[in-house]
């Protein structure tokens, strides 16, 4: 499969794809903090062991970012993708600390051609991440918008 490029046609309702792992690393919840979320919780061990989270945790922004990075490694990087009309739901449900391991999963839920738009396929994911424990720390749902084959051509 690494040789093969995703099409709308690809993405079958029920078709699940892996995400991560990912090592979290607190120099990395620092820099993103520092740019985009600069609390405390963010930038400082102590503080964020002080707050509600337990540790120095990721913004929930971060981890989000973390998710789509996942996303692109696991399947858009190959696909023809014609990006994302938003975002239904995104739950950031436990915080996400340094030295976790994110990994998950993103599963095909529908999976439509567009009139609209001829040639483009929409498809709504349901994706969850999960830390080292099991526990869901990201839930979320969106669609993403895939070329579809040319009529006529099909998978090799």
């Amino acid at each position: 499969m690494a040789d093969e490029t995703l099409t709308f046609e690809d993405f079958t309702v029920g078709r699940s794809f892996a995400l991560g792992p990912k090592a979290v690393k607190s120099d990395e919840i620092i820099a993103f903090a520092m740019e985009f979320d600069p609390q405390p919780m963010h930038l400082d061990e102590e503080a964020g062991r002080n707050s509600i989270l337990g540790g120095l945790a990721a913004s929930g922004w971060h981890t989000s970012s973390m998710f789509m990075r996942m996303m692109f490694d696991s399947y858009l990087s190959k696909a023809l993708s014609e990006g994302s009309p938003g975002i239904d739901v995104m739950d950031w449900r436990k915080p996400v600390l340094a030295g976790d391991t994110l990994s998950g999963r993103s599963l095909v839920i529908d999976a439509r051609l567009m009139r609209s738009r001829p040639g483009i396929g929409i498809v709504k994911f349901r994706h969850e991440v999960e830390n080292q424990r099991g526990e869901i720390v990201c839930f979320g749902e969106n669609s993403i918008m895939f070329r579809a084959r040319p009529s006529g051509e099909s998978a090799a």
